[in-house]
């Protein structure tokens, strides 16, 4: 069975960085196309980044890019997101997901209906 756990949310002072790290288990990392999606208080879950399982491709928001960068490590089973710049508006549970190659339409990276496996969320607080 497939697992993800994040880890590396916490509390930063606005203009800091946060790198937040999601690992898996039970299956073949390089088999999984890897996203970061996130959820703040009151509101839907959104995208924040995602990356294809050969490293070739990413893909972030808008309200994220060239703040944000998404990185996997093949040999630690790991996906990563270095959050720099962070905003208030950036507060929220951060959730990594995994979409197998396998069933993946290669190009709907943005729809949480791609990914098949979820981990639990990390909170990221942001403070002003």
């Amino acid at each position: 069975q497939v697992q993800l756990v994040e880890s590396g949310g916490g509390l930063v002072q606005a203009g800091g960085s946060l790198r937040v790290s999601c690992g898996v288990s039970g299956g073949r990392f390089n088999n999984y196309n890897m996203g970061w999606f996130r959820q703040s208080p009151g509101k839907e879950r959104e995208f924040v980044a995602a990356i294809s399982w050969n490293g070739d491709r990413k893909f972030y928001a808008a309200s994220v890019k060239g703040r944000f960068t998404i990185s996997r490590d093949d040999a630690e089973n790991t996906v990563y997101l270095q959050m720099n710049s962070l905003k208030p508006e950036d507060t929220a549970v951060y959730y990594c997901a995994a979409d197998p190659v396998y069933t993946s339409t290669g190009s709907r990276y943005a729809d949480e209906s791609e990914y098949n496996y979820w981990g639990q969320g990390t909170q990221v607080t942001v403070s002003s």
